[in-house]
């Protein structure tokens, strides 16, 4: 999963969240303990979008490659599912319409054993998707695994999270993208509920944002450009390549799935797509936005919740335990803390992230 944000918290997955109920104590990281700037790409005028507020109408130019008969190849759409009754039968229904003019498709749901109606949801839905139940809560990255070893070698993979909803033609746009050059990860725009920004794309993890966001809080660092989330509005504007992304909606191509791999089931929850979007810039795919293809991302409120907030917390001291020396880490981890430390008055999570800044193992 991902950092948390200052608009709205468009990063929570709450459909992959642990089970609160039986596990608030248990040691928090037992858990998971298995063994820059770049060129603008391909700019789209503005113009020829229509905004409604709570919903969002994309229009495309005529002599736009949607229009283009390219021989795409099969594509798989995953979504994991964790008590996600509530938003999972509004994006079944946009499928129809995002998944239009893709002859090959697969839809698969994991489940990972919700205590509602998700997985009944689903198997009743109209698509008639393919349903796995894992019986267990497995984690995003294993839910997403489950899903990809099901999969031909062939197939490009969409992975959607249950609250994010697809308009007309998506998908296959999202594809096209997907066969220029040496891209292998592709994330559409992303908006919240009322048709505003949501501010999807991230910097790599460094001692600097780590330290810009506990001192200058999240809303100052992205308008000074010193965080790890990208506040400038400007930035969203024009497709480019960029580091990473949150993980909401992401498609992956079949080259990188087959060369990257699996993704790392140690983080459960938060920091699997950091991860596997940087191992995919160094299989030398590159990982683009599209600023012209839109997604509404409805998100949640992840930060009222202590243990998320808690594990988020450690999987970033892990990630960036795993690729720096002890100095840097400690460094990094002292950031993290500091900036707990400075917000615990203002309520449990931040004494969470506080308590997982200062015991998270690195590894």
């Amino acid at each position: 999963m991902t950092p948390p944000t200052s608009n709205g918290g468009e990063d929570l997955r709450l459909e992959a969240a642990l089970p609160l109920s039986g596990v608030m104590n248990t040691p928090l990281f037992d858990i998971a303990a298995k063994p820059s700037p770049v060129d603008a790409r391909n700019a789209a005028p503005r113009s020829d979008r229509k905004r409604r507020r709570g919903t969002v109408t994309v229009q495309y130019r005529a002599d736009h490659s949607l229009r283009q008969n390219h021989a795409l190849p099969p594509l798989a759409v995953v979504v994991v599912t964790y008590n996600s009754a509530d938003v999972l039968p509004g994006l079944l229904d946009s499928l129809e319409d995002g998944l239009a003019d893709i002859a090959q498709r697969r839809i698969i749901i994991v489940d990972n054993d919700s205590a509602d109606a998700s997985a009944i949801i689903a198997r009743l839905h109209p698509l008639q998707p393919e349903v796995i139940e894992t019986g267990r809560n497995a984690g995003y990255a294993a839910g997403i695994n489950i899903a990809a070893a099901q999969l031909s070698p062939d197939s490009d993979l969409l992975v959607l999270n249950p609250d994010s909803r697809l308009q007309r033609g998506v998908a296959r746009r999202l594809q096209i993208e997907l066969r220029k050059g040496n891209t292998g990860i592709v994330v559409p725009r992303l908006l919240n509920h009322d048709g505003t920004l949501a501010y999807s794309l991230r910097r790599e993890p460094t001692i600097l944002t780590a330290w810009s966001n506990a001192l200058l809080g999240g809303r100052l660092s992205q308008w000074l450009g010193t965080g790890d989330i990208i506040g400038d509005p400007d930035h969203y504007e024009v497709s480019r390549e960029i580091e990473w992304a949150t993980g909401a909606v992401l498609m992956i191509s079949a080259a990188t799935r087959q060369r990257v791999g699996p993704w790392d089931e140690s983080f459960f929850l938060y920091s699997e797509e950091v991860d596997y979007m940087r191992r995919t810039r160094a299989a030398g795919f590159s990982v683009q936005y599209i600023s012209d293809v839109e997604v509404t991302h409805f998100g949640g409120e992840y930060t009222a919740n202590p243990f998320l907030t808690g594990l988020l917390t450690a999987n970033m001291i892990r990630d960036f335990g795993r690729r720096h020396g002890k100095l840097s880490t400690a460094l990094f981890r002292l950031g993290l803390a500091a900036g707990a430390a400075l917000r615990a008055p203002f309520g449990p999570a931040h004494r969470a992230s506080l308590k997982a800044a200062l015991t998270a193992p690195t590894a």
